[in-house]
């Protein structure tokens, strides 16, 4: 891992992967942490020791579920999607990050505004 890059933040995982199968549909879970990473301008690391175990959180609560398919490479791997009741939740959370976002956003401007 490279200096400038981080593990992923605590209790993100979830929504990053949600959200990337909601915009890739259906994916293996390599291509999975490949895509976060791209997405996040190769600012963020992921290792199989963190990815399966959110997968596994994630098909546990039904969010997203998974099947056994074949990868480019002719692997057998499996392939998850997201779920009607994952989509749900994507938007209740992206409703809470954009909220926590905006209010964390407040105090970062608080030495700019002190009124």
């Amino acid at each position: 891992m490279t200096p400038d890059r981080s593990d992923v933040l605590y209790g993100t995982l979830g929504l990053m992967i949600i959200k990337t199968l909601e915009a890739m549909g259906p994916l293996h879970g390599y291509l999975i942490a490949r895509r976060i990473e791209q997405i996040s301008g190769d600012q963020l690391a992921l290792n199989q020791g963190t990815l399966y175990p959110a997968l596994l959180k994630l098909e546990q609560a039904a969010w997203i579920s998974s099947k056994w398919g074949t990868s480019e490479s002719g692997r057998r791997v499996r392939i998850y999607s997201l779920t009607r009741a994952g989509r749900t939740q994507l938007q209740k959370e992206e409703a809470q990050w954009q909220r926590a976002a905006s209010i964390v956003e407040r105090f970062l401007k608080i030495s700019e505004n002190p009124s």
